[in-house]
């Protein structure tokens, strides 16, 4: 083969909420980071070991927008992009690296549900009465177990 591919294709769950900066010729870019798990059992002590790797991924313009829009922290996504490598210099003049993934494709793959219990849960806590496990707090509507996600 005499051609080269640079292709990155990733499933994980948001870090953060996307960060947006907005340009004066009307573009825009998106940033988050995202993390893929590997899990494993360790065959000597038995015991169930999970590493977590970091992404930086990269979005623009309109895919940008749409991803501030639909994604929040914890939400599962679906990137598909290149990996690119930025050197910087820092206060001190050391060169510095980053690699990202320039993300052209994505799949939103939490639930409208998931993204709205992730959303929910990582907003500030303010003051509401707490409900014990067999109490709802006051009108508060029981919780009824939905199956919308079932594939048949």
């Amino acid at each position: 083969m005499s051609g080269t591919l640079n292709k990155v294709m990733l499933i994980g769950h948001l870090g953060d909420e996307v960060k947006m900066h907005y340009f004066e010729g009307g573009g825009c870019i998106g940033r988050f980071p995202l993390a893929t798990n590997e899990t494993y059992t360790n065959k000597q002590t038995n015991e169930r070991i999970t590493n977590t790797e970091w992404h930086n991924i990269v979005v623009r313009n309109k895919g940008a927008e749409i991803c501030e829009k639909y994604l929040s922290k914890g939400d599962k996504v679906y990137i598909e992009g290149r990996l690119k490598t930025r050197k910087w210099q820092d206060d001190k003049g050391n060169d510095r690296y980053s690699t990202e993934v320039h993300c052209n494709d994505f799949t939103f793959l939490s639930t409208k549900k998931e993204s709205e219990h992730n959303a929910m849960a990582n907003k500030p806590v303010t003051n509401t009465p707490v409900a014990t496990p067999n109490q709802q707090a006051p009108g508060e509507v029981p919780a009824v177990e939905d199956n919308d996600d079932l594939p048949f």
